[in-house]
């Protein structure tokens, strides 16, 4: 198992792209902390994960509220022990809307989740983390984080400044033994834009076909791993050859 006895938390797990990681980092042998303002959700993927003999909790997670963060890491570390392994993978998407028609509540409302949670969530693991020598920070960003036109105004700015932060933080703090990476996915489905990819001809993405959750969940175990001890500060798209055009 790739991630024997490895703690993980991630964030956003009750669905889609975070359920999926959830799942493959059980089996992969991580504890696994199921993070979610949706505790309904997190309970389920925690019950499944329980079902196939791996281990996990679920805990309930406002990523905009300091406190829930503080609380997410204090129940994890009381349960399981340190944490190993972080993934921020908590973000809303805007639908494409334009910036004229973004209010400044709106564009603070996916600042603080897409973004600041990041800062916030890193922060509170990395002083463990760097006391030990040991860790990995993966963060799911997106393809709007690369090229502009693929999100709205407030999800774009959003997307590109995790994609800066995770490259500060690797410059950082890679010296004391912390992989810090993120993920830009293209289109993947997942329940979040359901409605925003039946409007999205597969035929703009060279492979023709949208991604797959577990296939984005495949890249964070690959990351978390001792697979990629040399890789940190990495941007790696998971688009279907989309950011090539």
């Amino acid at each position: 198992m790739r991630l024997k006895d490895k703690v993980a938390i991630i964030t956003g797990a009750a669905s889609g792209m975070g359920k999926g990681e959830a799942i493959r980092f059980a089996k992969e042998g991580a504890k696994v902390v199921v993070a979610d303002l949706n505790i309904e959700g997190a309970q389920a993927v925690a019950e499944e994960i329980k079902a196939f003999g791996g281990e996990a909790i679920a805990v309930a997670v406002n990523v905009t509220k300091t406190e829930d963060i503080l609380n997410c890491v204090k129940v994890t570390e009381e349960t399981f022990g340190p944490v190993d392994v972080l993934v921020n993978n908590a973000g809303v998407f805007d639908k494409y809307t334009k910036s004229l028609d973004t209010t400044l509540d709106q564009w603070n409302f996916f600042l603080n989740i897409n973004l600041t949670s990041v800062f916030e969530f890193s922060n509170t693991v990395l002083p463990s983390m760097v006391e030990r020598g040991t860790g990995s920070i993966v963060n799911i960003a997106s393809i709007a984080g690369l090229v502009a036109g693929k999100g709205g105004a407030a999800y774009t700015a959003t997307k590109h400044g995790v994609i800066g932060y995770t490259k500060h933080l690797s410059s950082e703090y890679a010296r004391y033994g912390i992989k810090i990476n993120a993920i830009c996915p293209g289109t993947i489905e997942t329940p979040l834009v359901k409605d925003v990819l039946a409007g999205i001809p597969k035929d703009l993405v060279p492979t023709r076909t949208f991604g797959q959750v577990e296939e984005v969940a495949d890249l964070a175990v690959f990351l978390a791993s001792d697979e990629a001890k040399f890789m940190s500060g990495a941007i790696v798209p998971i688009d279907g050859g989309f950011t090539i055009q």
